[in-house]
């Protein structure tokens, strides 16, 4: 609801797609700085701890929000520093909060969890955007605001609930007088091709096809700028995702992840690319379900090749990576999008970026491809391989 009432307050406030894309830079940035904190803070201390404070940070935000709505703010500043501050508390908290699946469940139910996770997630997108559009209409944003802080409200209570959670291996270092590695998450996915890869392709696939800011330009373009019509295009992504949620127990059992992954990270950006052409509504909202869809898969299996194949006392920075490089870059490409649409038009902006991201998923899908149908297991550590070693890892 929150995500429908920001782009609908600024662009009330100045009608510019820019500016619509101007809270993604802020957004964007609060992340990148914030959540590689929080995976540092993650790898340090109790992530429960981690989680409760920056949930409480969230919800002060979000009154925040609510207050200057009421008051009838017509600062686009003040409302963008509201949406960075929301949007630090949360990037901070990110790392410990993705690191909890992987040590509340048992191994084998680790992507289930995450599956769980995504389809919470679409559910909220689902509901929340096109609730907006009617709470808006009905009312004001100010009233969106405010079902954003009482949700906030709801969980700070919740996380009270959840065990502590210290780092594997923290105590033991910390009595023997063994220091941390230094080594962070950036060096520990840069050194692993299954890693850098598929933060690669979700980058590549979110910085040069993201059509969140122009949803405002494409809707009074096209449907009479009506907000009932502005929270039916993020919930269509949400539908497509839910749906794709439901079956990704078949997909999940696939072998070959990284094809998985480069598959629907290339149908993303064609459906797009799809939306920036339709005319009708029915046929733009089934592009934005299939987007949902193809992300859906993406990010679910994504999450699960990220945690299974990262260490512990590591998952914190790596999950810090992978959540600026997860919401951060759709962010950033939302500035994109507002850029190239304030010089040419939403419609080129949507297909120019779609044809892109498919294209440079293509090019990573070249560029990382396995040496080797199959992959041998590292031989123990000190002990040198039996064979001659081969010129590249595999991916796969």
């Amino acid at each position: 609801m929150a995500t429908v009432a920001v782009l609908a307050q600024v662009w009330d406030l100045t009608g510019s797609p820019v500016a619509t894309g101007a809270i993604g830079v802020a957004t964007g940035l609060s992340m990148v700085l914030f959540g590689l904190l929080g995976g540092v803070l993650a790898d340090a201390v109790d992530r429960r701890a981690v989680v409760r404070a920056t949930t409480v940070g969230q919800l002060l935000a979000a009154a925040g929000l609510c207050a200057q709505a009421l008051a009838g703010n017509r600062s686009v500043m003040l409302l963008v520093a509201l949406v960075a501050v929301g949007a630090s508390c949360g990037a901070l908290g990110a790392p410990a909060r993705r690191a909890f699946p992987v040590r509340l469940l048992p191994a084998d139910q680790v992507a289930a969890g995450l599956v769980l996770t995504k389809v919470s997630f679409q559910t909220a997108m689902l509901a929340g955007p096109a609730l907006a559009g009617l709470v808006i209409a009905r009312w004001d944003v100010a009233a969106a605001y405010a079902a954003q802080a009482l949700a906030m409200a709801v969980a700070a209570l919740a996380v009270r609930h959840l065990p502590v959670t210290r780092p594997e291996g923290a105590d033991a270092d910390a009595a023997g007088g063994r220091r941390r590695p230094k080594r962070g998450g950036w060096r520990v996915v840069l050194r692993h091709p299954p890693l850098w890869g598929s933060l690669a392709t979700d980058l590549s696939a979110t910085l040069l096809a993201m059509p969140v800011a122009l949803f405002p330009l494409v809707n009074e373009a096209r449907f009479r700028g009506d907000p009932r019509t502005l929270g039916l295009f993020l919930s269509a992504v949400a539908v497509g995702g839910i749906a794709a949620g439901l079956l990704s127990g078949t997909v999940m059992r696939w072998r070959r992840a990284g094809l998985v992954q480069l598959s629907p990270a290339g149908v993303w950006g064609l459906a797009l690319a799809g939306f920036g052409l339709a005319g009708p509504l029915w046929l733009a909202l089934g592009c934005l379900a299939v987007a949902g869809a193809a992300d859906t898969v993406s990010v679910i299996t994504r999450g699960a090749l990220v945690q299974r194949e990262t260490p512990d006392a590591y998952r914190g920075r790596v999950s810090s990576v992978e959540h600026v490089i997860g919401v951060a870059g759709p962010e950033l490409g939302n500035f994109r999008g507002g850029l190239m649409a304030s010089a040419t038009s939403a419609p080129c902006s949507l297909v120019v970026g779609g044809a892109s991201a498919a294209l440079a998923v293509a090019a990573l899908a070249v560029a990382n491809a396995p040496c080797a149908p199959t992959a041998r297991p590292p031989p123990p550590s000190g002990t040198p391989p039996p064979g001659p070693a081969p010129r590249r890892p595999p991916t796969r």
